[in-house]
């Protein structure tokens, strides 16, 4: 294999490639990224048995074909540390040369037999398709609300639920939830959920910068397979297991519904938390006729006191308590400037509603006495 690379296009696939790529491992090959230079083109692969991400790049010049294995890590350092506006890669045996203008190295690699090899679902037929723009904003308001690490492993993804063209993506981790719907394209009929790890999609949503790049999803047995255009492929094991029964949790009557200005809420509860701590992790929303009232006591600390004008207001007076951490997340990815609060008891969990098709739910906390 000899190619010459923009390197600029490769620093930016090597980059996606790394965070695929297991920092630790007993199994080399799984520390590498593989590069194919076929018909012109440059592909780059890289997995940890459950994720996938294979892209390819345009802006090279392939003088002959061929496959090598190297560690992603090491590779990437190289790319970057160069200034060259191109570089060229070479492959004798299991040893690669890089060459740049004044410098030159050689990087041990790997038989590219051994990388694991593309499963059969490549074989499947798409079963929906949605914008990269549409995924990209279902994606970030969804999977931030999942769970860090649990031993429940349906809270550590997401949940995509198709019906028909209509989609909703889910998610937990047992204290919040964030229920996000929107629509796809493709046939009418069918149904069809299944769990998606949180890394996934993570790595996805850094593909997805052109928004109206089509994104054709399809599923074989327990993976899934998401083609962003023709340049970039993630295909991924599901989660096994049974998501919770979300549409349980969400509160279907409210007395009390209020309305703020995004901007303004976000402030107010960011200054409030900056008197909590650990034993005290907890602010009280004091909702009245036409201002909230946002506090907060931690020991040894002192108080805090922020009032926010509420925009709309029906229901009585009612003081509730929450996680300001879990009101800051969506605040910070909501992208209207309006959003609304529902309550029914200070023991019932608050909805915060973002437009039509976002639908957050906060457990309330208690504080101490």
């Amino acid at each position: 294999m000899k190619i010459v690379c923009d390197r600029s296009a490769l620093v930016d696939a090597l980059t996606l490639a790394s965070s695929v790529v297991l920092s630790r491992t007993t199994v080399p090959v799984l520390l590498c990224v593989k590069l194919t230079a076929r018909d012109g083109t440059l592909r780059l692969s890289a997995t940890d048995q459950d994720l996938r991400l294979s892209l390819t790049l345009s802006s090279v010049e392939v003088h002959s074909d061929g496959d090598a294995l190297v560690p992603a890590d090491k590779l990437s350092q190289i790319v970057r540390s160069c200034d060259d506006s191109t570089l060229a890669i070479e492959m004798d045996k299991q040893v690669a040369t890089v060459r740049g203008e004044d410098a030159k190295f050689r990087v041990f690699g790997y038989d590219p037999r051994e990388f694991p090899a593309e499963t059969d679902t490549d074989a499947s037929a798409t079963e929906f398709e949605i914008a990269a723009g549409h995924l990209r904003r279902m994606i970030g308001r969804s999977a931030f609300a999942t769970a860090a690490d649990n031993s429940r492993y349906a809270f550590n993804g997401v949940l995509l639920e198709r019906k028909g063209r209509r989609l909703r993506m889910v998610a937990t981790d047992g204290r919040r939830l964030a229920l996000v719907q929107g629509e796809c394209t493709g046939s009418a009929d069918g149904d069809s959920a299944c769990i998606i790890p949180t890394k996934t999609l993570q790595v996805l949503n850094r593909l997805l910068d052109d928004p109206d790049t089509a994104v054709r999803i399809s599923r074989n047995r327990n993976r899934i397979r998401f083609e962003v255009g023709d340049t970039a492929t993630v295909i991924s094991s599901l989660i096994e297991g049974t998501f919770p029964p979300f549409d349980d949790v969400i509160p279907k009557e409210h007395d009390r519904r209020a309305s703020f200005d995004t901007a303004e809420l976000a402030a107010a509860v960011k200054r409030a938390a900056l008197l909590t701590n650990e034993e005290s992790k907890g602010v009280k929303f004091s909702f009245a006729d036409k201002t909230l009232t946002i506090s907060a006591r931690a020991a040894e600390m002192g108080e805090a006191e922020v009032r926010v004008a509420i925009r709309k207001w029906e229901g009585k007076e009612i003081d509730i308590a929450f996680n300001p951490g879990y009101v800051t997340d969506v605040l910070r990815i909501a992208d209207s400037s309006e959003i609304a609060v529902e309550m029914k008891a200070p023991n019932r969990p608050g909805v915060f509603k973002v437009g039509e098709d976002l639908t957050y739910v906060i457990m309330p906390v208690s504080l101490p006495g």
